[in-house]
């Protein structure tokens, strides 16, 4: 067993704490006790979890005597809807969840929103924890409080700030985890050195082979890095209101291709905010913002991650540029109707742009191999 890390989300009176390592969902109960009122609590899981990890975190609870039920979600994208929302209050409701019970989310990025969801609006406010059981939720989307269902306009753009009181990363689900999974977790700890830490990003080119392949200290330390970035980010604007919207680099363009594949696993989130990096740089270079060495750099150890580098991975021909113009102005950070997007001065130094022409992002887009109609 690897000795574990602990991250703190540093956020006053609703502060939580990271827990990263090997063995952690067997030892769930420990870590969660302190936290409980009574003991009871619900689990929400992915339903393919159902003959895996589920079992392990149910024998941990009932060692501890703390009961529980869960609820199987559909796995997919398309689970985060308004009418599993809708199903899962109900059943939470049913089993007399209380405003001070916690509500566990053992899954993907996927049951991590879609619980959060709930637990925002379920009586006004109920608690809950997030287990990961990917690597791309333990590195983002468990940490900082953003829960969401998507809508028929985009992704995520239904949902509300609700932090979790605990979140559990246990490294040795991730062995579950086909490489595809691995390869879009793997993307957005990339991010993390890219937009912020340089010296990250030099050791993601030295050491990325060994977390890709799982080795238990690489994949530790850098799911602790990772963690430790996004904890000071949203411990500084919890509400992205500045700084935390860069956290989203590659995400305009990557949720762009998201939508317009219609969510149907053609593009893993993961896979489309990779490219969305390498799209990002590439603006950013051919803007005069950034080195060209710099961006290369980035679409190098993204293409070294078997991860899509160029639109041809995704489907050369299948988008026009102004369908992805369209998709993006849903983005979350547009502003009185102007764009924003995120952009480098060079690795590890981003910054929100918001003067970005039209035209001239169509001309970028075509440049890359998006089609004119």
């Amino acid at each position: 067993m690897s000795d574990q890390h602990k991250v703190s989300v540093e956020l006053g009176d609703r502060a939580y704490e990271i827990i990263i390592g090997s063995g952690v969902l067997a030892r769930a109960a420990a870590h969660m006790a302190p936290l409980l009122t009574r003991p009871k609590l619900a689990i929400v899981a992915d339903a393919s979890l159902a003959d895996n990890h589920l079992p392990v975190l149910r024998a941990a609870l009932d060692d501890a005597a703390i009961a529980h039920d869960s609820y199987l979600v559909p796995s997919g994208e398309t689970s985060k809807n308004f009418t599993q929302l809708s199903e899962l209050c109900d059943w939470l409701l049913a089993q007399k969840i209380e405003r001070n019970d916690c509500i566990i989310a053992l899954g993907g990025g996927v049951v991590g929103d879609l619980t959060g969801f709930a637990a925002a609006i379920l009586r006004r406010g109920t608690r809950f924890i997030q287990i990961p059981t990917t690597l791309l939720a333990q590195v983002d989307s468990s940490i900082g409080g953003k829960t969401a269902i998507n809508a028929k306009s985009g992704k995520n753009l239904i949902g509300a700030f609700h932090q979790p009181d605990l979140v559990l990363a246990d490294m040795d689900v991730l062995k579950t985890l086909p490489p595809r999974e691995i390869g879009a977790g793997y993307a957005e700890i990339v991010k993390y050195g890219a937009l912020g830490d340089k010296d990250f990003f030099v050791w993601l080119e030295a050491n990325g082979d060994a977390v890709l392949a799982l080795d238990e200290a690489a994949t530790a330390e850098a799911v602790a890095r990772s963690c430790r970035a996004k904890a000071a980010i949203v411990a500084r604007d919890e509400r992205e209101t500045g700084e935390r919207a860069l956290l989203n680099l590659g995400h305009t363009f990557g949720h762009a291709f998201e939508a317009l594949t219609g969510y149907d696993n053609t593009l893993l989130h993961g896979e489309a905010v990779a490219y969305g990096m390498v799209l990002a740089f590439a603006f950013s270079a051919a803007r005069g913002h950034c080195p060209p060495d710099d961006a290369a750099r980035v679409k190098t150890l993204i293409a070294a991650s078997k991860l899509p580098d160029a639109m041809k991975a995704i489907g050369a021909g299948k988008f026009a540029a102004d369908d992805l113009i369209e998709a993006m102005r849903q983005d979350k950070k547009v502003q009185n109707g102007q764009m924003r997007f995120i952009l480098a001065h060079g690795l590890g130094d981003t910054f929100i742009a918001d003067d970005v022409d039209e035209h001239e992002l169509r001309d970028f887009l075509l440049a890359q191999g998006a089609q004119a109609a």
